[in-house]
């Protein structure tokens, strides 16, 4: 049969499991936290890559548009918008071209796109 134990040994035990419950809680609402700002930092590297990209492709569309004066378009280091601290550089050797797109965050590491192409210069 078994032994009831005392009432006073029963005191607050109530209140331990609920002070466990909340604290399992809390850690579970921190980890959410945590997944969604890796989420959205995780998104706007995207967004800035998928930009880039773009922008690479448009300069390298003029390019294509105008291969007799390739050389006239080789540049360093020119502001574009869009992207933070965002630069980019078009180098000519021959018939091919390489363009570099520059990007930083403040405080974070500098990223970068590069396309190359070959353009026909050849009518």
């Amino acid at each position: 049969m078994p032994v009831a134990k005392p009432l006073r040994l029963q005191e607050g035990a109530t209140l331990v499991e609920a002070l466990v419950a909340v604290l399992i809680f809390s850690i579970g609402v921190l980890a959410v936290v945590a997944m969604q700002a890796f989420a959205v930092t995780t998104v706007t590297d995207a967004k800035y890559r998928a930009d880039a990209s773009f922008l690479a492709n448009q300069a390298l569309g003029r390019l294509w548009g105008d291969p007799a004066n390739l050389g006239l378009h080789a540049e360093s280091d020119v502001d574009v918008a869009g992207l933070p601290n965002g630069k980019r550089s078009i180098a000519i050797n021959g018939d091919r071209a390489v363009v570099t797109i520059r990007w930083q965050l403040p405080g974070g590491d500098e990223h970068q796109f590069v396309a190359e192409a070959r353009i026909n210069v050849d009518n």
